[in-house]
């Protein structure tokens, strides 16, 4: 057997490839950059033959550092969640664009289904809300729109962005991991299956579904690389993430700052339901048995700033909104309220549109790009609220993602949230959880448990904020998005 282990961590704007070492270190990486094309308004779409071929070169650069395939152990694959790829079986191509987690474009169909009263029972079979942003509707929509998908006929398949990888390694071998069929609206979340009432709502061909399976096992091999290596780990890119940050055990948390936020509670082994617009998820699943998590999923964060650099050119790069962020006491009564693709949990508004308030003859850049940084406190606030309401209050938060690299961001959590924030000294937690789980899956360690050795070392961030000015600042943030709610 190999002594490392290859990760393929696929996300929304860049897809990568890293070999861990048995402790978690890293012993080497190469990404590339994906283009985000935008049809229109809301609309966010993918090249699905763009995703394969960077990931392929990306992985193909890592197996050759690593001395042949030979070397690697096994494959773990983490995935942008709920973004949809539709291809052919016969000739493995794409047939549309792949519908991106944050497109919109199925918001009247939920709209529709809401105002039928759809929702509470999808939500009790499925843990979700009708929202543009899981893959079922997303379905529906294609299926209604795109002639070629219907004039496919059984040559249809179509699945989440791990599917299309282990189908485009493997050469054909069509399944998905419970963790990203769990937020299609078509798995029932107790009974880790497709659905047939829900495959039905969304029109959905049920044989071009993939096969759900677990997270970690043996999920085919591949042969592209010059010999065989086994892919034995899958997981969304959240879940993964919260794996890689060891939250093994009921109540523990992490939030992961990327493209969007996502925070994610174990709930332990029993599903949960949420009362306050919270979603219930499928944390992983081992030996066919799942764990389950309570989830915050906010919409838009890293790419608040990409837009701020990109589109309206008030930044030139990432790493100096620290500094300008520094530079000003307080966001002079700036708010952002960053809805660029609508509004996630817990208000759940797709038709909700960013907004910034509070600006006057004294605003100046500084305020404005520190209130978008202070956005991702003020968001995180209203998820914990919403975790409390639910019995899952938080004693501490644990982070990763690009974003909290930035020691404000992560101080500043601290101080809106009152509690310890623990940051790992490796940031990219979710490669590491799908490193966990092949090195469970290809039999390395025992569990996940024994795999949690792989984490390094941590900082913490502990409040210092006066009360009163916590209290003045979340006031702010009210008033804020109630005006930018429909």
């Amino acid at each position: 057997m190999g002594e490392m282990l290859l990760v393929i961590d696929e996300g929304t704007t860049s897809t990568r490839a890293m070999l861990f070492a048995p402790d978690g270190t890293v012993l080497g990486s190469h990404s590339a950059e994906l283009e985000q094309h935008y049809p229109g308004p809301g609309l966010v779409e993918h090249d699905a033959a763009e995703i394969w071929e960077k990931t392929l070169g990306c992985a193909r650069r890592m197996v050759e550092q690593a001395g042949g395939p030979d070397r690697i152990a096994a494959i773990g694959i983490t995935n942008q969640r709920e973004t949809l790829v539709f291809w052919d079986k016969v000739s493995g191509e794409p047939l549309a664009p792949a519908i991106v987690w944050q497109d919109r474009r199925s918001a009247a169909l939920c709209r529709t289904l809401k105002e039928q009263g759809e929702e509470p029972g999808v939500q009790a079979r499925t843990g979700l809300l009708l929202d543009p942003y899981f893959s079922g509707t997303k379905i529906a929509w294609a299926m209604e729109n795109w002639s070629q998908l219907r004039e496919a006929g059984d040559r249809l398949a179509l699945g989440t962005i791990e599917s299309w990888l282990v189908w485009k390694l493997t050469g054909g071998l069509h399944v998905t991991d419970a963790t990203n069929a769990s937020r299609t609206l078509l798995m029932g979340l107790g009974s880790g299956g497709w659905s047939d009432g829900l495959v039905d709502m969304f029109g959905a061909p049920r044989d071009a579904l993939p096969e759900i399976v677990d997270c970690a096992g043996t999920f085919g091999t591949t042969t592209l690389f010059g010999g065989e290596i086994p892919i034995c780990g899958l997981a969304g890119d959240q879940q993964a993430a919260t794996i890689g940050q060891a939250c093994l055990k009921k109540g523990e948390t992490k939030s992961t700052y990327g493209t969007g936020a996502f925070i994610l509670t174990n709930a332990g082994t029993t599903p949960p339901t949420s009362k306050h617009r919270l979603l219930a998820t499928c944390l992983w699943q081992l030996g066919g048995r799942r764990t389950y998590a309570l989830e915050g999923s906010v919409f838009v964060a890293g790419s608040l700033i990409q837009w701020l650099r990109d589109s309206v050119k008030l930044v030139e790069t990432a790493q100096e909104t620290e500094a300008i962020a520094r530079s000003v006491d307080d966001n002079g009564g700036v708010y952002l309220v960053p809805a660029l693709s609508g509004l996630g949990a817990p208000w759940w508004q797709p038709e909700a549109r960013a907004a910034i308030t509070g600006l006057s003859f004294s605003t100046g850049r500084a305020h404005i790009v520190r209130a978008a940084l202070e956005a991702m406190a003020h968001q995180s606030h209203d998820l914990k609220q919403a975790f409390a309401a639910d019995g899952a209050d938080w004693a501490m938060l644990r982070v990763d993602g690009g974003m909290v690299t930035n020691d404000w961001i992560a101080q500043d959590l601290a101080d809106m949230l009152d509690l310890p924030v623990e940051r790992p000294e490796f940031a990219e937690t979710t490669a590491l959880g799908a490193a966990m789980l092949a090195g469970v899956g290809c039999g390395w360690f025992a569990g996940l448990e024994e795999a949690a050795t792989m984490r390094g070392e941590i900082r913490t961030f502990e409040p210092r904020v006066d009360g009163a000015v916590r209290d003045a600042r979340l006031s702010g943030w009210k008033s804020a998005i109630e005006r930018a709610l429909p």
